[in-house]
């Protein structure tokens, strides 16, 4: 049996918004099976299920989820870590609107998961979404589908009007330990004109280039890129992450070109609107890979560094 996974036990971290630029106290607690991922919002009592019914809105720029009007914004990148690392299970405590952008990418939140919460498995098996035939979705010129395969793999393609960003393309394989070495260091992006646009609207206020790359008109104004791609790299951590409100882990191909968290997050909604195009299953369990988690986390640790 492929079980159900939980944090072995608690544990909490501070971190800065990255819109409101607020410190954030943000705990994880285990949860037991069938639980789900849910944040619960400290300061105001409310629960708020990470589920694709709770979004709140089409947002381009970061991943909101709301209930009975209170919200948790920017849950992408924690949501992605705790999908890929496979914790089903799990109560995300935050004490104000927005999760904490940490570093810009999810490495922070796999060390936080891995080396300090620990995993642990529960009894209750772990039920997959197979898909059974292609989905797809269109909005102008970004496209988005999911083909039938025999684990998760992503495609992505991404292209801007910027010298250093005129076409990247990836296709992963996504396993615990390619989301660990080669996606999770991958840091959020934006250019310096769209964040002083944000910035007169009340938004990015706690971006830096602590927490995100940020390209000028020539060029990265941070001192080094982590991967000579790490742009479209992010963008799959992303989709990692929206997909995950479907509510099951995915077993399909997911090809993506020039998307974002809007057409993900639509796309997540109709693949649960297309019921005759997957299946929920029991799938065996993984082939062990040959190093310890740990190691691996250690290793993306480093290159985040």
């Amino acid at each position: 049996m492929n079980a159900q996974r939980t944090l072995r036990r608690h544990v909490s971290c501070t971190g800065i918004g990255l819109h409101s630029g607020n410190k954030v106290t943000l705990s994880l607690k285990p949860a037991p099976a069938d639980y789900g991922i849910r944040f619960h919002r400290t300061d105001l009592g409310v629960e708020i299920p990470a589920t694709i019914t709770h979004l709140r809105g089409m947002q381009q720029y970061q991943t909101g989820l709301a209930r009975e009007a209170v919200s948790v914004e920017t849950v992408e990148h924690l949501l992605a870590a705790l999908s890929a690392l496979r914790i089903d299970n799990a109560i995300v405590e935050v004490n104000h609107p927005e999760v904490p952008i940490m570093d810009g990418s999810a490495a922070p939140w796999v060390h936080l998961i891995v080396n300090e919460a620990g995993v642990k498995k529960l009894s209750a098996p772990r039920r997959y979404l197979k898909v059974l035939r292609p989905i797809s979705l269109a909005q102008g010129d970004k496209r988005i589908s999911l083909y039938p395969a025999d684990h998760l793999k992503v495609t992505y393609s991404i292209s801007f009007d910027h010298p250093l960003l005129r076409h990247q393309s990836r296709t992963m394989k996504i396993t615990e330990e390619s989301f660990v070495e080669d996606i999770a260091p991958a840091r959020t992006f934006g250019f310096l004109k769209e964040v002083e646009m944000l910035r007169q609207r009340g938004l990015a206020l706690g971006g830096s280039l602590d927490n995100a790359i940020v390209l000028g008109e020539t060029g990265v104004l941070n001192n080094t890129l982590r991967f000579e791609d790490e742009f479209v790299r992010h963008k799959i951590l992303d989709a990692i992450g929206d997909l995950s409100l479907v509510g099951h882990p995915v077993i399909g191909h997911l090809v993506a070109h020039r998307g974002g968290h809007a057409l993900h997050t639509a796309f997540a909604a109709k693949i649960l609107e297309e019921r005759d195009a997957w299946k929920l299953v029991e799938a065996p369990v993984d082939a062990e890979v040959s190093r310890p988690l740990g190691a691996r986390v250690g290793a993306a640790a480093r290159l985040a560094n």
